[in-house]
């Protein structure tokens, strides 16, 4: 096991009904500003819950943050920001919304010209302006990290960002929210914290037995509770296992001591930017491919999964390994996620070129757990997965 320091200090408040406590964590004297998405909580009563629970406190609201956060849009919010004198943020939405109030705790404080450059050169935050979220879909698991994406959509860009001055002060988990959740964006959730488990485990051993336990307990509950979530989102205990599985799979727990790769989300951004595709759909068009690709790096690995979290008991090490990269495909599939580029864009054919370009301009040439991947690598995997 690998060295590591471990801090994630987000309370999370869980369970039914506790929107009503949400007062109880923000400072009696806050100005506050209300984000949230395209106006779904209005429809579903989060709003109303949240705004009562607010009664006590000036807030400002600011909606239409979009489903990939762009920069564009949340400079109009940091302008009320500054121009209010805004002392605490609150995002009410799923992982864009929490992404987008990230980047502007950040920004708001950022001395920089450009808070463009927060995302585009890797500028950590070490200190954000405080703030706080309600979920209200399970997916990303932003709620308990410190990391965000932000799009800019006049450059057709897509760039993660972070740092410990990131993490929400706290989060509040309602499962009863997720009866709401269209179908889609249910089963993108289920493969967005699939793949966040895969990207942090699917790498290579360094005996770290609990780790590998943590990972593979998630993915097979996962497993375990999509058809059940997609069958009835009113499901309460479903609900609430499909949700703290997507906290989990991305709070920084499960990576400790162990390599991660990330190369599926680098590549799966560069699909969003360039062609819109769902985040969790541009995951699932990749990891085939990639897995694929990487085979025999990756084999002991997948052949652990397949073991532990499909049965697979019989056949070699490369064909347990197989089959593992087989199973998996076969579980998006049974969500309703087309797993192959061509079935997204017509420009398919262009676009390992332009990722490969892309990634070369930008210097990014050691990508995965090896940093082995270069562009000509990213270019080839592209081209499995039409």
């Amino acid at each position: 096991m690998n060295n590591f320091q471990f801090k994630n200090p987000t309370k999370i408040i869980f369970g039914k009904n506790q929107i009503e406590n949400l007062a109880l964590e923000i400072p009696k004297n806050a100005k506050i500003l209300m984000l949230y998405g395209g106006g779904s909580i209005r429809k579903n009563g989060i709003y109303d819950k949240v705004t009562q629970a607010l009664s006590a406190f000036q807030v400002i609201e600011f909606g239409g943050i979009p489903a990939n956060p762009e920069y564009e849009v949340l400079m109009k919010a940091l302008d009320i920001i500054k121009a209010e004198d805004i002392t605490f943020l609150l995002a009410v939405g799923g992982g864009s919304v929490i992404d987008g109030t990230k980047f502007l705790a950040s920004a708001a404080l950022f001395e920089g010209e450009d808070p463009w450059d927060i995302p585009s050169k890797g500028k950590r935050t070490t200190k954000g302006m405080p703030f706080g979220t309600v979920l209200t879909l399970p997916a990303t698991g932003s709620e308990m990290n410190s990391g965000a994406v932000i799009s800019r959509k006049e450059t057709k860009e897509k760039y993660a960002m972070g740092g410990p001055g990131l993490f929400p002060q706290f989060s509040i988990l309602d499962p009863e929210v997720v009866k709401s959740i269209p179908q889609r964006q249910i089963a993108n959730g289920l493969a967005d914290a699939f793949t966040h488990v895969l990207e942090q485990y699917m790498t290579y051993s360094v005996d770290a037995k609990l780790q590998d336990r943590f990972a593979e307990s998630i993915l097979q509950t996962i497993v375990e509770v999509a058809p059940e979530i997609l069958k009835d989102t009113s499901n309460y205990n479903a609900a609430a296992n499909f949700m703290w599985s997507c906290t989990m799979a991305l709070n920084g727990l499960i990576q400790q001591g162990v390599p991660s790769d990330w190369a599926i989300h680098m590549i799966g951004h560069e699909l969003t930017a360039l062609y819109g595709i769902d985040h969790a759909r541009t995951l699932a068009i990749i990891t085939e491919s990639h897995y694929t690709y990487n085979l025999e790096s990756k084999k002991e690995k997948l052949a652990q999964y397949a073991e532990r979290v499909w049965n697979i008991s019989e056949g070699t090490l490369e064909e347990k390994a197989q089959k593992g990269i087989q199973k998996t495909s076969e579980f998006f599939q049974s969500l309703g996620i087309d797993t192959k580029l061509s079935k997204y864009t017509e420009n398919y054919k262009e676009t390992a070129k332009i990722i490969s370009k892309r990634f070369e301009d930008r210097g990014w040439i050691g990508l995965g757990e090896h940093k082995k991947i270069t562009p000509s690598d990213v270019e080839k995997i592209v081209e499995m997965s039409y």
